[in-house]
């Protein structure tokens, strides 16, 4: 139950009382922490969009992103969304994914692992590493050397 705290001198008392809101306090305050380990000044709003995207392991594009915090009452613009998610993968913090050309999507997940993509749904499904075996890998080019591999395996439904 959350009431405002300028309507009801209880009101403290109960949004301390509220398991959510507990929640999403140690969220954001994790957040911050992390934002700021790398080396990211943690404003209100990359907080909050720290927090929508590192609250579970996910795939959202920016447009999930923007929609959610907007409809949830936080006034922020595409470009600063856009800026903050870039910003975020550049700092290793989630990972941006290209997969059909379309959108970016961005990954809460930053280990190493794999992707299922449906196609006709549009989910992200990880795939983790120990599933899946390469045989043989092209050598690399001369002076280079293999940073890392990106698999989408597509989906679609039987029949």
């Amino acid at each position: 139950m959350r009431i405002r705290g300028d309507r009801w001198p209880g009101a403290a008392i109960m949004l301390n009382m509220d398991p959510n809101a507990r929640k999403l306090d140690a969220v954001a305050i994790r957040c911050e922490a992390r934002l700021s380990e790398c080396g990211i000044r943690p404003t209100g709003q990359r907080v909050r969009i720290a927090s929508l995207l590192l609250c579970a392991p996910q795939h959202l594009s920016a447009e999930q992103i923007l929609a959610t915090l907007r409809s949830s009452g936080a006034r922020v613009s595409k470009a600063t969304v856009y800026n903050t998610l870039n910003l975020f993968a550049a700092r290793g913090i989630i990972r941006q994914l290209s997969v059909d050309g379309s959108r970016a999507w961005f990954d809460s997940n930053v280990d190493a692992h794999y992707h299922f993509h449906d196609t006709s749904s549009g989910a992200l499904i990880d795939v983790p590493v120990p599933e899946v075996e390469f045989s043989r890998l092209p050598s690399p080019p001369p002076g280079t050397e293999v940073a890392g591999i990106d698999l989408i395996i597509r989906l679609r439904r039987k029949g």
